[in-house]
């Protein structure tokens, strides 16, 4: 395994972060547990994951995810080997099954620290992150932004670190990031850092060779500020494994099971994956290890979060960390990128 500094953090984590939301629904508790055994045997130490896991979101299985970690933290009775972060849910539609007020209040961020806490049977969390913000953003398959959305936000950033530095300074959580964030909001955190705020170390967005937006903007202030970058979704729900090539509806795919997930589905997403796939088969690798290596070697990416259902596809996943892709790779990759850039904002 390969690691790397968390910018602003004396936390060392591993180049691949495990992954989890598939826990709970997708996969059982024993083989939760059977993948976190598998991952830190392979010197993974990074774990992911939110109080809404698992996905979908419902409220039979909400924190379904963070008992499963939990439980086995209790049998395992190693906390101190695992940098653990997770995340607080922003407004929602759908998400009331969470908490009345889906917001970053005082009361808010309480509530659902503390039961996250208590899932994961640990009393402090390495990185805790807002899971998305409370203004309106063009994420989740969203391409252009729409400022009249945001009519109703008003600024409370300041307050919304204030009320996050209380957490480390009682000990309950060391570092604090964001995620599904934009340009404009991390530079907003970085203002009031500068003010002498409490620092966001972390951005977590989904990031691809469908999705390279945050390439565009995110990335110079990743770099200009010292902030870390931890993409998820780098195989784009399963369809850059190339399991869904050429029409293929594997039975257990998350896309099969979960016909809402059409981010990755759209034409211009399968004509890319489709030459993508002919770049890696020229160069004799899998088209998931050709994915993940092109996103771990970014200068502006710390870890790469990773999910599987099946200890097969987290092997495959884990052992990209010791691939590199050359120039002639890499130039190849950018030819179609030109040809169809960003097909899955």
């Amino acid at each position: 395994m390969k690691y790397t500094k968390l910018p602003n953090t004396d936390l060392n984590v591993s180049k691949i972060c495990l992954g989890t939301m598939t826990w709970g629904q997708q996969n059982t508790e024993a083989e939760g547990h059977e993948q976190l055994d598998f991952a830190l045997e392979k010197g993974v130490n990074f774990i992911d994951t939110a109080e809404m896991y698992s996905v979908p979101g419902k409220a039979e299985t909400q924190g379904s995810t963070e008992k499963i970690i939990g439980t086995w933290f209790a049998k395992r009775d190693n906390r101190d080997k695992v940098i653990l972060t997770s995340k607080v849910t922003g407004p929602a539609r759908n998400f009331d099954h969470i908490r009345k007020n889906l917001d970053f209040s005082k009361a808010s961020l309480e509530d659902a620290l503390h039961k996250s806490l208590k899932r994961l049977q640990t009393d402090y969390l390495d990185l805790y992150q807002l899971h998305w913000p409370e203004r309106a953003v063009n994420i989740f398959g969203v391409r252009e932004y729409s400022h009249s959305e945001n009519k109703a936000w008003d600024d409370n950033i300041s307050e919304v670190l204030e009320r996050l530095e209380n957490f480390v300074k009682e000990g309950k959580v060391r570092h604090i990031g964001l995620s599904n964030e934009t340009p404009f909001g991390l530079m907003r955190y970085m203002e009031e850092a500068r003010k002498g705020a409490l620092k966001m170390v972390s951005v977590q967005n989904a990031y691809s060779l469908l999705n390279r937006r945050d390439e565009i903007g995110l990335s110079e202030v990743l770099l200009q500020e010292n902030v870390g970058y931890l993409p998820y979704s780098p195989l784009a729900f399963g369809h850059l494994s190339g399991k869904y090539l050429n029409g293929a509806r594997p039975a257990n795919g998350r896309v099969v099971l979960f016909p809402n997930y059409s981010r990755y589905s759209g034409a211009g997403s399968a004509e890319a994956t489709f030459r993508y796939n002919e770049i890696a088969k020229k160069h004799n690798i899998s088209l998931a290890q050709l994915s993940l290596a092109f996103v771990r070697q970014q200068d502006f990416v710390t870890s790469t979060i990773i999910g599987a259902t099946t200890i097969e596809q987290l092997s495959e996943n884990i052992d990209s960390v010791h691939l590199n892709l050359s120039e002639e790779i890499i130039n190849e990759i950018n030819e179609v990128h030109q040809a169809i850039p960003n097909p899955a904002p």
